[in-house]
């Protein structure tokens, strides 16, 4: 055997190479994650699956007494209040989540998603929109507990494998719930033979809305059966009121210790992240619903439905197969600032295909360039993963995991509860009162994207250092 000469740095290269033997040997409880994975889909499939009828659910309500131009005022409305509720709630679920366990919290979150869904697709009144929304949000507490339960089940070793399901599972749940929405909604229309009786010609909606929170009941029994917890408590031992001992240090932590500049610079970059994101999936649907005389591209909501069901797909493909790749290939910060930068690119697409098709009408370019912004999305879409792992290796400590995915979520679903209502209420001012032709929403959020990228460097080269 070669004797190497021991010297200052000797101790610092074995650890390395004692990390670096270690990562390429812990095997991902996949069974585990896999049923983690069927409860995360069911948040995009309730969310997204309203999408492609929603705008024409309010103009059949007659909220806007006619006016079509002000349907995104209200659309917007209620497609924030699902984040805006969840905002109130999704911290205090959380931190629950870190004293009683994270099995408890995703049941009774997944039971109120698929109650709020049945109600959601009974209601035919603005309000009783509303307070469906409502409900389905301020009782899902599963987005932050269930990325608790992932770092519970991952380690610095697997993380990027693990982390790279979330983006695929909610691009799947993005193509199952437009799908939904569009395939099923008004079925007395598209499958009069089936339903043919007055109860879906006087609730047209009910349809998606009953499958999505019957896909939502699957999950809950696969949870109450099958899922393990993830949360290890261990005990406590106290020598004194002035002491902390390493015990202790592995108890959650107070809300205010959270606030550490690592949790901090993550949670920002995940806020803009979703904040940009939120505005543009609110647009595509609303540019497509539109008239081509103010702009849009006049398409039903079967097609937005397909549009947005492909584009899922594809996304959930890439993510699972080439995710973990470019992570391990060029690092967390690199292709997250390419996530932030697709964003400049997709904003100003938009006035050019609203411009030929206020001109021409909707043509196959406009059809080429929406197929490129949905294309970039994808691209986009990998920045998630990337800040989950920024936000899980922030965290305190192991005990914490769920206040500080519960704080991040928080914040998150405020801005989620902003966007798609900004963004729509933007687009219905800026055609109402042709500001800049029209078009003043899009130079709005051009600028906006732009400013988020210094935010993106701001996070470090490698992800934070795991407090275990």
């Amino acid at each position: 055997m070669e004797n190497h000469p021991i010297d200052e740095e000797t101790p610092l290269l074995l650890d390395a190479q004692k990390k670096k033997i270690t990562a390429k040997s812990t095997p991902l409880p996949k069974l585990q994650i896999y049923i983690l994975m069927i409860l995360q889909l069911c948040e995009p499939i309730a969310y997204f699956s309203i999408y492609p009828y929603i705008n024409r659910l309010v103009s059949e309500l007659d909220i806007t007494g006619g006016d079509i131009r002000k349907v995104g005022y209200y659309a917007g409305l209620i497609e924030s209040l699902y984040y805006a509720t969840e905002a109130v709630t999704v911290l205090q679920w959380s931190r629950a989540s870190d004293h009683l366990g994270r099995k408890p919290i995703l049941l009774f979150g997944l039971a109120g998603t698929a109650l709020s869904m049945l109600c959601f697709g009974l209601s035919r009144t603005f309000w009783g929109l509303v307070i469906s929304r409502c409900i389905c949000g301020m009782l899902n507490g599963n987005v932050g507990v269930m990325k608790s339960a992932l770092g519970e089940l991952t380690d610095s070793s697997n993380r990027a494998e693990g982390f790279a399901l979330l983006p695929m599972v909610w691009s799947l749940g993005s193509t199952l719930g437009p799908l939904m929405g569009g395939s099923l909604a008004r079925p007395h229309e598209r499958f009069p033979r089936v339903f043919s009786g007055e109860f879906w010609k006087e609730y047209p909606y009910f349809l998606p809305c009953a499958v999505s929170a019957g896909c939502v009941f699957v999950s809950f029994m696969v949870a109450l059966l099958c899922f393990q917890e993830t949360l290890t408590k261990r005990p406590v031992r106290r020598y004194s009121s002035d002491t902390i001992t390493p015990d202790q240090m592995d108890q959650p932590l107070p809300l205010r210790q959270l606030l550490v500049f690592p949790v901090l610079i993550s949670v920002s970059n995940y806020v803009s992240l979703a904040f940009l994101d939120m505005m543009l999936f609110s647009l595509v649907p609303l540019f497509m619903t539109m008239p081509p005389e103010i702009g849009g591209m006049g398409t039903s909501q079967v097609v937005i439905g397909y549009a947005l069901g492909v584009q899922g797909a594809i996304n959930g493909v890439v993510q699972v197969a080439f995710f973990a790749k470019v992570i391990r290939r060029f690092g967390e910060r690199r292709i997250f600032l390419i996530s932030m930068g697709t964003f400049p690119c997709m904003f100003a697409l938009f006035p050019i295909m609203s411009m030929i098709s206020k001109n021409n009408g909707p043509r196959w370019i406009v059809w080429t360039l929406l197929a490129t912004i949905l294309l970039l999305m994808i691209v986009m879409i990998t920045g998630y993963g990337c800040v989950f792992m920024y936000v899980t290796a922030s965290a305190p400590n192991r005990r914490s995991l769920g206040a500080t995915n519960g704080l991040s979520q928080t914040t998150v679903s405020i801005f989620r509860a902003i966007g798609p209502a900004l963004a729509t209420s933007m687009f219905s001012f800026s055609v109402e009162k042709d500001l800049l032709g029209g078009y003043a929403v899009y130079l709005v959020l051009f600028v906006c994207s732009c400013l988020a990228i210094p935010l993106a460097m701001l996070l470090p080269e490698q992800v934070w250092e795991e407090k275990n």
